[in-house]
C-alpha cells in the first residue's frame, strides 16, 4: 500500500530516470555477476596432483630452491636478519654472535692444530710422538676450559642485558667459538675486541 505511492511519485517526478524504478533495469552498482555456484567454485581451485608437464615443473621447482639458497647465502654474507635461518635469528643470537666474534677463542685454532699434530706424527720418532700427544692433549685441556669460561662471561652479559639466556643460547655460542673465523657463518661483522654494548 505504502509502496505503491512512492513508486506513483518516482514516475511523476521530472528527476526521475526512465529506468529508475524498474525491476530489470541493469545494476549500477554491487558486484555485477550472479554468485557462482559452489561446485564451480571447487573445480576452478581444483588443480592437479601431478602437472601435465612434469618437466618444466621440476626445472619450475629447482630454480625456486635455487633463489632460496642465493637468498639465504647473501642474509649470512651480510647478517640480514630477514634471511638468516631460524637458529641466527633473534636480538639475543645477534649479541651471542657479536660477543664470540670480539673475542680471541683458543677453540677456533683447534683444527689447524690438529692437522699440524697429524703431519707431525708421521715423525719416526717415538720421543717426538709422546710430546706430539702431550702437547694436543695439552691443547684440547685448554679448550675445554677456554669454552667454560665463555660460557660463564657469556651467560653473565646475557643476563645483564636480556634477562636471562634461552634455551640453546649458550652452546650456540660455545659452538661459534670452535669455528675458524674466516668460517663462520652469518659472517662476523665485528672486529676484534669490538663487544657489543
Amino acid at each position: 500500500m505504502f509502496g505503491r505511492k512512492k513508486d506513483a511519485e518516482k514516475a511523476q517526478s521530472p528527476l526521475a530516470t526512465p529506468t529508475e524504478g524498474r525491476a530489470d533495469a541493469p545494476r549500477t552498482s554491487g558486484k555485477g555477476a550472479p554468485t557462482p555456484k559452489r561446485s564451480v567454485q571447487q573445480a576452478a581451485r581444483r588443480r592437479p596432483l601431478v602437472p601435465d608437464d612434469r618437466k618444466a615443473a621440476r626445472e619450475q621447482s629447482r630454480q625456486a630452491q635455487r633463489e632460496e639458497r642465493l637468498r639465504t647465502r647473501h642474509a649470512l654474507e651480510v647478517d640480514d636478519e630477514r634471511g638468516l635461518p631460524l637458529r641466527d635469528k633473534g636480538p639475543q643470537r645477534r649479541f651471542i654472535r657479536q660477543y664470540v666474534d670480539a673475542r680471541w677463542n683458543l677453540g677456533e685454532f683447534l683444527m689447524i692444530a690438529a692437522m699440524v699434530f697429524v703431519l707431525l706424527s708421521f715423525i719416526n720418532s717415538l720421543a717426538v710422538q709422546s710430546y706430539i700427544m702431550i702437547a694436543f692433549w695439552a691443547l684440547m685441556v685448554a679448550v675445554i676450559l677456554d669454552s667454560v669460561l665463555l660460557r660463564r662471561k657469556l651467560k653473565r652479559a646475557i643476563d645483564a642485558k636480556f634477562g636471562a639466556p634461552n634455551s640453546g643460547d649458550l652452546w650456540y655460542g660455545i659452538t661459534r667459538a670452535l669455528q675458524l673465523r674466516r668460517l663462520r657463518l652469518p659472517k662476523p661483522q665485528v672486529k676484534r675486541g669490538q663487544y657489543p654494548a
